[in-house]
């Protein structure tokens, strides 16, 4: 749902979702701008909390993760960072609230920033054929991924063997391991089951449900 990174939406809107959206189905929320696109993240407190309170537990077992993604700009600060991943709350009306944090600088690509995530639960968003830094750790009890490099050759946007690649990353991520042919850079994660949420995304877009349905159907899907 990338239009909660732009505007507040209400409680009646998400409901509403909730109710036209079959048995089963998941929302991915993006958190708002108002709260990464700011100099200082630790004063992100009152965004935060007002996109969380505007209603998002109304998609009840439907709310799935929230992505809380950063200007290509933003560099790493350590300290101001963990600031801000300690104002992500854990639950809202009684419901677990899952986060990752998608950073698109390079600066984040160390082992301190892995560990930081890790040691708060928040999974870092897995980038992944784009000009972004590909941090592929597992810091968190679920997986989220964006894969961004369709193509208008292919008629799903990726060729058979490269779907055939990312079928078979899902299954290793679902299975509480890490993928040997992505880009990491801290320490292995616990092996623990996980869901994976996998984002085909940008690149040639006429192409993307293509892809995902190509992806769904080597899954089993």
């Amino acid at each position: 749902m990338n239009g909660t990174f732009y505007r507040t939406q209400t409680r009646a809107s998400f409901a509403r979702w909730h109710a036209q959206t079959p048995a089963g189905f998941v929302f991915a929320l993006k958190g708002p701008r108002y709260a990464t696109y700011r100099r200082v993240l630790a004063e992100a407190g009152d965004a935060v909390m007002r996109f969380i309170a505007s209603g998002v537990a109304a998609l009840g077992e439907k709310l799935g993760p929230i992505n809380w993604q950063f200007a290509p700009t933003k560099t790493f600060e350590p300290e101001d960072f963990a600031a801000f991943l300690r104002l992500l709350p854990r639950a809202v009306e009684g419901r677990r609230l899952r986060h990752a944090v998608e950073v698109r600088h390079p600066s984040f690509a160390v082992p301190e920033f892995v560990a930081m995530a890790r040691a708060l639960g928040v999974a870092i968003v897995t980038a992944v054929d784009c000009d972004y830094p590909q941090i592929a750790d597992v810091t968190a009890d679920f997986v989220y991924a964006r894969i961004m490099g369709t193509n208008a050759r292919d008629e799903a946007g990726y060729a058979p063997k490269a779907l055939d690649r990312w079928a078979e990353r899902c299954r290793v991520w679902a299975a509480g391991g890490e993928p040997a042919d992505l880009a990491r850079i801290g320490g292995e994660a616990e092996r623990v089951a996980r869901d994976v949420f996998l984002f085909v995304i940008s690149g040639h877009k006429a192409r993307n449900p293509a892809a995902a349905m190509g992806i769904l159907q080597r899954l089993g899907l």
